[in-house]
């Protein structure tokens, strides 16, 4: 094994877990993430000669994930698969409760991909205004309104409308 593969594959082993559950929150199915991360890595395979700041390497692998997302959205990949109605397994720490979990991932799918690609990056990953902006290739103006308008829905879909009653 070559010096590049094997730091190619430390890097896979070390950062695959948190891609993947990055990509989950992005795509709400775990199949789906694994498919997202796989051929994130892929393409970070191909491009790892040419990478020279390893030190920005989360930052580059994070956009190349997220533009796989939304280049597969734009091809319609959604409209060929089903996500199901029932939960897989779910890896990680969770903090809370797991009913809480699943109502937020649950609204979090029902969320306009763009609105949450924003909302993953800035509060799932905790990447500033510019880094998501650089990541989704867009102005920092588009984040901070589509993080807006994906929290007001997220705020939508899970606070109880007027009659209803709280659990």
């Amino acid at each position: 094994m070559s010096d590049r593969d094997a730091a190619f594959a430390e890097y896979f082993a070390t950062r695959s877990e948190a891609m993947r559950g990055t990509a989950y929150l992005l795509c709400g199915d775990w199949h789906r993430a694994e498919d997202l991360v796989q051929t994130t890595f892929a393409k970070l395979y191909v491009a790892w000669r040419r990478i020279n700041r390893h030190e920005a390497l989360d930052a580059y692998t994070r956009q190349t994930l997220v533009r796989t997302f939304v280049s597969e959205l734009r091809r319609g990949w959604f409209r060929k698969e089903r996500v199901s109605e029932t939960t897989a397994d779910v890896a990680g720490v969770t903090r809370g409760s797991s009913e809480d979990r699943l109502v937020l991932l649950a609204a979090l799918a029902k969320v306009p991909p763009r609105q949450r690609a924003v909302l993953v990056l800035r509060y799932w990953e905790d990447l500033s205004v510019e880094e998501t902006a650089r990541a989704l290739d867009c102005s920092e103006g588009t984040v901070k309104s589509q993080a807006a308008r994906g929290l007001q829905t997220l705020r939508g879909l899970i606070t109880p409308q007027q009659g209803e009653k709280v659990r």
